[in-house]
């Protein structure tokens, strides 16, 4: 059970501080760069991130599950079902809003920046933002039963 917990506390931990970054650091930079450099390196981001992103969510999903069923028999496993059903909860809504736009970002060449492809990007921030705020309140539940 303890491989169990430090496994998903580094999985979901580092996800979410990935996550984190792109929404506090990596985005307010892009938004400084010109409009060429911009796209240039939303793109890039795009690509690399919408490839690793679905399994590394997955991976969580699971491991959150799994945590869950280790502790079916325990009072706590309600907050490990809330936590597991916000992480399933964003997993649909990053496939019904975000993914979509990221895969309009990934396509754009930077030599089309547009005015449309911003507000595609901001529009994605805006929804990024909000999902990290799910993924800290699934990953502070499932700390809290586990600590």
């Amino acid at each position: 059970m303890l491989i169990l917990n430090i496994v998903t506390t580094v999985c979901i931990g580092l996800m979410i501080g990935t996550e984190l970054a792109v929404s506090a650091f990596v985005n307010p930079i892009l938004w400084k760069l010109d409009d060429h450099a911009q796209m240039h390196a939303i793109r890039m981001f795009a690509v690399k991130l919408g490839t690793v992103m679905p399994f590394w969510y997955g991976l969580g999903l699971l491991l959150l599950l799994a945590e869950t069923f280790a502790m079916r028999h325990d009072p706590e496993v309600v907050l490990l079902s809330v936590a597991s059903g916000i992480w399933a909860a964003i997993i649909v809504l990053t496939l019904l809003f975000l993914v979509p736009i990221n895969n309009q970002l990934a396509r754009f060449e930077p030599g089309s920046a547009t005015q449309r492809a911003q507000q595609d990007h901001r529009k994605w921030d805006t929804l990024h933002r909000l999902r990290v705020l799910a993924l800290t309140a699934s990953m502070v539940l499932f700390l809290v039963v586990v600590l």
